[in-house]
């Protein structure tokens, strides 16, 4: 059971950054895929951001490209979502996700542990 724990989130101006962090419990955690989603009130969850097990290959969400990034550190078992130029609709609950394969999936699906979520807000 691969334990997820999300830090980072807050309040901030619109055009403002932030950035998430994820620590994960797994001690193989280089071998697992990793995403964030998020999720707006009223709202279904959402992809935003996923990382191969490497750190090689990263996917986006349309509405975020340019503006977060996705990396990884295996040595420290976290991954992070650097957030730039954050608009208000861009405020909602934000999850990190871990699956057991090493792609970087898009689809909430193929996620197998999931972490209790991140608050961020964004004002305008």
């Amino acid at each position: 059971q691969v334990q997820l724990v999300e830090s980072g989130g807050g309040l901030v101006q619109a055009g403002g950054s932030l950035r998430l962090s994820c620590a994960a419990s797994e001690r193989t955690f280089s071998g697992y895929g990793m995403g964030w989603f998020r999720q707006a009130p009223e709202k279904e969850r959402e992809f935003v951001a996923a990382i191969s097990w490497s750190g090689a290959t990263a996917n986006y969400a349309d509405s975020v490209k340019g503006r977060f990034t996705i990396s990884r550190d295996n040595a420290k078992n976290t991954v992070f979502l650097q957030m730039n130029s954050l608009k208000p609709e861009d405020t909602a609950i934000y999850y990190c996700a871990c699956t057991n394969s090493r792609l970087p999936f898009t689809s909430a699906r193929l996620y197998d542990y999931w972490g209790q979520g991140t608050q961020v807000t964004v004002s305008s």
